[in-house]
């Protein structure tokens, strides 16, 4: 029975950088995969076609109620997209929505979930949804935020919460079906990092060929793609998905004030995942 592995993060912590290596990992090309069909092997859970399909109507046609209502056919029918597993990608909490799951365990495997120090995240939040960085500071702090319709991208409204209320919710998905990644550990130790969620795909690999997985999955080449043909993902609130890619940038952009705010906010999450500054 074909089944999900959740790709999951909150916004801006490194879900594209997973997938571009999963499918440079599993496609094993002789060339870098493009990144803008990443999407084949590893699609999103929000497309508006799925709840078309699933609902038999327009999206235009269909409710909120229905749409929220849908979300176990939709995630059922992605699943059936393989034989085997599927990668897909979420924003979403690991919780409910109106009395419905977000996350349908009766079509899942597992779930990788990628982490990343909200000092960072928040520059590339205000930086990807055009917001001062104060304003993308407010919205990691609420409980209620959400990715509004990308028509561009043809998604549904994606409800994600909090920084913390995402990371926290995502602790209480079954720990031995579950991988946690740190964005920081993807960039200063990437054999270790990505070659223990290889072990925890079960995946019988050669060495060399995760290296250059790793090695084709960068954030140069992926930044060079998007200079040569754009990235369709990209948002229209900036010029540049791949922005800096870099751990630490908080250090030179985020006033102490801002610092502060941001760890009083986040404080136990931060601790739990190591991110609390010294």
């Amino acid at each position: 029975m074909s089944s999900i592995i959740w790709l999951a993060s909150y916004p801006k912590s490194g879900n594209t950088w997973t997938r571009t290596f999963i499918n440079n990992l599993l496609l094993d090309p002789d060339e870098p995969v493009d990144i803008n069909v990443l999407s084949d092997l590893t699609p999103g859970d929000a497309r508006k076609s799925w709840y078309e399909k699933a609902g038999g109507m327009p999206y235009h046609r269909l409710s909120m109620g229905q749409v929220i209502s849908l979300r176990p056919k939709v995630h059922q029918l992605i699943a059936d997209l393989q034989e085997d597993k599927v990668f897909v990608k979420t924003h979403s909490i690991y919780g409910q929505l109106h009395g419905v799951p977000q996350i349908t365990m009766d079509c899942t495997a597992g779930a990788i979930y990628v982490i990343r120090n909200p000092l960072d995240v928040v520059i590339s939040v205000s930086s990807h949804f055009g917001l001062p960085i104060d304003g993308a500071i407010k919205l990691m702090g609420d409980t209620n935020a959400f990715l509004d319709e990308a028509p561009m991208l043809g998604n549904i409204r994606q409800y994600f919460g909090s920084w913390s209320g995402n990371a926290n919710s995502w602790t209480h998905f079954d720990r031995e079906k579950m991988h946690v990644m740190r964005y920081e550990d993807m960039q200063d130790k990437p054999e270790e990092t990505f070659g223990a969620m290889v072990k925890f795909l079960k995946l019988d690999l050669p060495e060399e060929r995760i290296a250059k997985a790793i090695k084709f999955s960068s954030f140069d080449v992926a930044r060079k793609q998007e200079e040569e043909k754009g990235f369709k993902e990209q948002s229209d609130k900036n010029e540049k998905f791949f922005r800096v890619g870099k751990a630490g940038q908080w250090k030179e952009v985020l006033t102490d004030a801002q610092v502060d705010q941001i760890t009083d906010m986040h404080q136990v999450t931060m601790k739990y995942f190591g991110y609390l500054p010294k």
